[in-house]
């Protein structure tokens, strides 16, 4: 017996399957993150560098990612929960970013804050536009008839 989700039924054993994708895709997103804030070392009042990549670097990559997902390959329910929700949700990180741009103000660092905090909105825009622009210029092949 399933439950009425949007005008149609729904067996709980579907209603399971996009949150464990994401779940999966958080679970290999985060460590990632982790790696490169063990590569990257950060002195306290500092610009913090590591957390800026990886935000950048994911922003870029979700960018990508959903040109291809939204526009060159046939919908699935899995792999865009997966890849933007799961595994980049978790490898960018906004908590983080926050934690560190407080820090940083309570520290008396407001200007690396206000630096840090400007960037990071400029960068992560920027880089998800490269990113769907440099994904929707990759050329299509055509089907034969």
């Amino acid at each position: 017996m399933g439950r009425k989700f949007g005008g149609r039924r729904r067996s709980s054993r579907h209603s399971l399957s996009v949150p464990a994708a994401v779940a999966v895709g958080g679970a290999l997103g985060a460590p990632a993150r982790y790696g490169i804030s063990l590569a990257v070392h950060i002195t306290a009042g500092t610009f913090p560098w590591g957390t800026f990549w990886t935000n950048i670097s994911g922003s870029f990559a979700l960018g990508l990612v959903l040109a291809f997902l939204l526009e060159r390959f046939p919908p699935t329910r899995y792999l865009r929960p997966f890849v933007a929700t799961g595994f980049l949700g978790a490898y960018t990180t906004y908590s983080t970013f926050a934690v560190e741009t407080d820090l940083l103000v309570r520290n008396g660092h407001a200007a690396v804050a206000a630096a840090y905090v400007g960037a990071s909105l400029v960068g992560g825009l920027a880089a998800v536009w490269i990113g769907l622009s440099a994904g929707r210029a990759v050329p299509t092949r055509r089907r034969r008839p």
